[in-house]
């Protein structure tokens, strides 16, 4: 590969290995590798490092290939979803980081954690790869190979020397914002909620059939199993915020219909997930937004959608076109119905009693949960 660009040469690796999805952020280092991933491969360009993360494992989950292509300060965003989504369930994640901080760094803010850097990825036991010139390219494809047979995520340190005496051609120039109008007609009216999310979860439940389902972390999860446990379903023990996200990873690589149980405290804490599930626009995803005012495993400490924030208004602000609010377990299952047929995704504002179920915990290791649903959701 020495007659191609650095570029090309990392794009024929990708492929080689059949990855078919790349999760992407900038940096200036990689801007003419970036613009060839997105020609070969399906991209999906991040708002937040961690939604990779998580849009990453559900596209593996449910049967993809995918990659992540960051600048390595991002690594700082997503070490909590690595080692409790990725490390703890076994969900392999090959990443190429541009390293900044290091060589030839003229931003003074990029130096603190690009010296750490290395010293940081042993301290949490993530495997990582330095790559110094182009001629040593050739170790990602040892990178990838250990992510995914190890089951692991596996980090790319590639330094800009790399990129530095490339003859790629340069990106093209920006687009220009499209012209568009945007018009909202949304009027909602919260009630005071009669059910709780353990009678909403049982109504939802009811008309399930061979949707996969998404859970958020805690009590949602236990519930859920205490309900209907199935293989379809995907229990989350940790990383809050992400459960939409995975649920978008599997809608991207999947036919089937995706159900993700996700609370307002989780979606206040990664909105970036609506935009992502707005842009990318699949079908087959609808959102259950539980909505107890609270966060309910913690305490149920108070969340701003007690008082203020309109899930429903805020998910149509993201870009979802298709919403409902419901405060019954009959108003919950129409909208389902009604929205599981919407050319786009969907989501659910399930205003719920700020209550737990007292159910116990859900006796499978994050390992067999992982793989009994891959093998469900693959048969």
């Amino acid at each position: 590969m020495n007659d191609i660009s650095p570029e090309e040469q990392v794009v024929e690796i990708l492929k080689t290995h059949r990855i078919d999805l790349a999760a992407t952020l900038p940096c200036d280092r990689m801007k003419c590798l970036l613009p060839l991933i997105e020609t070969n491969f399906r991209t999906v360009q991040l708002t937040r490092e961690e939604n990779g993360v998580g849009i990453c494992a559900g596209h593996y989950l449910g049967g993809g290939r995918p990659v992540m292509v960051i600048q390595s300060t991002g690594l700082g965003n997503m070490f909590n979803a690595l080692l409790s989504l990725n490390a703890t369930y076994g969900i392999p994640l090959p990443i190429i980081a541009s390293w900044r901080g290091v060589y030839k760094e003229v931003i003074s803010a990029q130096v603190p954690l690009g010296v750490g850097l290395p010293g940081m990825l042993e301290a949490a036991n993530i495997k990582y790869t330095i790559i110094d010139t182009p001629s040593q390219l050739g170790l990602l494809d040892a990178v990838i190979n250990d992510a995914f047979e190890n089951q692991r995520p596996h980090v790319a340190l590639i330094q800009p020397s790399v990129w530095e005496m490339s003859c790629c051609a340069l990106p093209p120039p920006p687009k220009t914002i499209v012209s568009r109008t945007c018009q909202l007609e949304l009027n909602t009216h919260t009630h005071a909620p009669t059910i709780s999310r353990y009678q909403a979860i049982q109504s939802l439940a009811s008309v399930l059939d061979d949707e996969i389902v998404v859970s958020n972390i805690g009590v949602p999860s236990k519930e859920l199993y205490h309900i209907m446990d199935r293989d379809l379903n995907f229990y989350m023990l940790g990383s809050m915020g992400l459960a939409s996200a995975i649920g978008l990873g599997l809608a991207m690589v999947q036919h089937r219909h995706v159900v993700v149980i996700d609370g307002d405290g989780s979606l206040l804490m990664n909105p970036n997930a609506l935009t992502q599930i707005a842009v990318q626009s699949p079908p087959n995803l609808t959102i259950l937004a539980v909505n107890n005012g609270a966060y309910g495993s913690t305490g149920n400490q108070e969340t701003a959608a007690c008082t203020s924030t309109d899930l429903e208004l805020m998910a149509r602000g993201h870009g979802l076109q298709y919403s409902a609010k419901a405060h019954t377990g009959d108003e919950l299952v129409s909208a389902f119905q009604r929205l599981k047929e919407a050319p786009g995704p969907a989501l659910i504002d399930m205003v719920v009693r700020p209550v737990n179920e007292a159910v116990g915990d859900i006796p499978l290791t994050s390992v067999e949960i992982k793989d009994r649903f891959i093998e469900a959701v693959l048969s």
